[in-house]
């Protein structure tokens, strides 16, 4: 199956909430503390829509929203790596390497450091993410809100 990805649209807006919701209740992360409680997560198109941050969406053949991914400032020199989820039927299509790619290659024009945070129970994304070059660490940069993440990864960007 072919996918596009492109930029975040106003139109995406809750088929993106949709698909995060559904990853979350997958795996059991629908409660406070994730991000099932972030207050924002049907305003994408305008989060995400300045300097220094950027969503991107997976739309597949029939144009629904599959999945997605952000670069969201955090300060002048970190940003974090956001909302990265993708549906079942999207996952090991390359996809998520693609989306990856552009989400690491716009954060290097903005950023010197980016972080992620996630959950121990998503052990494909946690072998996915130090496959692309994120080391974990103890502690994260941030206090994101996010209590319920347990994982907190770290990357040094390089042009």
């Amino acid at each position: 199956m072919n996918y596009t990805i492109r930029p975040i649209e106003k139109k995406d807006d809750l088929a993106v909430e949709k698909v995060i919701r559904s990853c979350l209740i997958e795996f059991g992360a629908n409660h406070e503390g994730t991000a099932w409680a972030d207050p924002y997560l049907n305003r994408f198109s305008e989060i995400y829509n300045s300097p220094g941050n950027q969503y991107w969406v997976v739309e597949d053949e029939q144009g629904n929203i599959v999945g997605g991914a952000g670069i969201g400032y955090h300060t002048d020199d970190i940003c974090e790596l956001q909302k990265m989820y993708c549906l079942p039927e999207v996952r090991g299509t390359g996809a998520s390497h693609e989306l990856m790619r552009l989400c690491l290659d716009y954060a290097k024009d903005y950023y010197k450091t980016c972080f992620l945070e996630t959950m121990e129970n998503m052990v494909a994304a946690n072998k996915f993410y130090l496959k692309s070059g994120f080391q974990r660490i103890d502690k994260s940069p941030a206090n994101t809100g996010h209590y319920g993440c347990d994982v907190p990864y770290i990357l040094h960007l390089q042009k």
